[in-house]
């Protein structure tokens, strides 16, 4: 079981929702947080409620140039390393917002990119390192309405398979959260009835216990996990009938 007592972490996508609660969940369990997101007010603010064991580093993980300024001030070891940044429109085929869509894929997917391209060759020369990555239960298959989203958070899930596999001969570990809907401002977006909404504090508590194990990957709450595993295996012509 993994302790977090003196670790450092650095936490992208800080600044509220589930980002936000990990950074509490994780000081009070004697880690020290490195929080980062684009609104350094919001960051300031959680700081302060963090306390000394806590750093405040904006970043915008649009831009390669803030995310190399951020990684230069970074301590010279990092024991972990959460992407949690993410961006979220509703948006069909028909009603498509290029600017949008390339925004959910810039922010959701090629953000997490910038960072690791600093941090995996820092892993490896330190000898070890933690990666967790933030997919998301509609990465799973194509949903409705979902342009930008559900291809951002399945490229993001691939992305954590291949760090795994070659990463594998190392003392670096990577981990993939996959939550279901969780009461943020994202999620406020979505104009579908939604089920099992899980607070963002709710969300950090199962997170937390996955980054303790073992396991590859953890998809929650639970039921809906497992209904959305059964329809991942649905056939095609099942599926599509079902979602057209």
């Amino acid at each position: 079981m993994r302790d977090f007592q003196n670790k450092t972490y650095w936490i992208v996508g800080a600044s509220e929702g589930l980002g936000r609660a990990l950074a509490i969940q994780l000081a009070e369990v004697g880690a020290k947080v490195i929080i980062s997101a684009r609104n350094e007010e919001r960051l300031i603010e959680l700081s302060e409620e963090l306390g000394s064991n806590s750093l405040v580093l904006p970043m915008d993980v649009t831009k390669e140039s803030s995310v190399r300024s951020a990684y230069r001030k970074l301590p010279r070891t990092l024991d972990g390393f959460i992407y949690v940044s993410g961006v979220y429109w509703h948006m069909s085929a028909s009603s498509w917002d290029r600017e949008k869509a390339e925004e959910m894929v810039d922010v959701n997917l090629v953000g997490a990119m910038r960072c690791l391209a600093h941090l995996v060759p820092k892993f490896m020369k330190q000898g070890s390192g933690h990666i967790v990555l933030t997919g998301s239960i509609a990465g799973y298959r194509g949903l409705p309405g979902s342009v930008g989203y559900c291809a951002s958070k399945a490229g993001l899930m691939s992305l954590a398979e291949t760090l795994k596999i070659d990463l594998s001969k190392s003392n670096i570990d990577v981990q993939l959260l996959n939550p279901g809907y969780i009461k943020t401002r994202l999620t406020d977006k979505n104009p579908y009835k939604k089920i099992y909404v899980m607070t963002p504090e709710e969300a950090a508590q199962f997170s937390v216990m996955h980054m303790r194990s073992n396991r590859f990957q953890s998809s929650f709450p639970r039921i809906f996990s497992i209904i959305s595993k059964i329809i991942k295996n649905f056939p095609d012509w099942l599926y599509f009938k079902i979602f057209s």
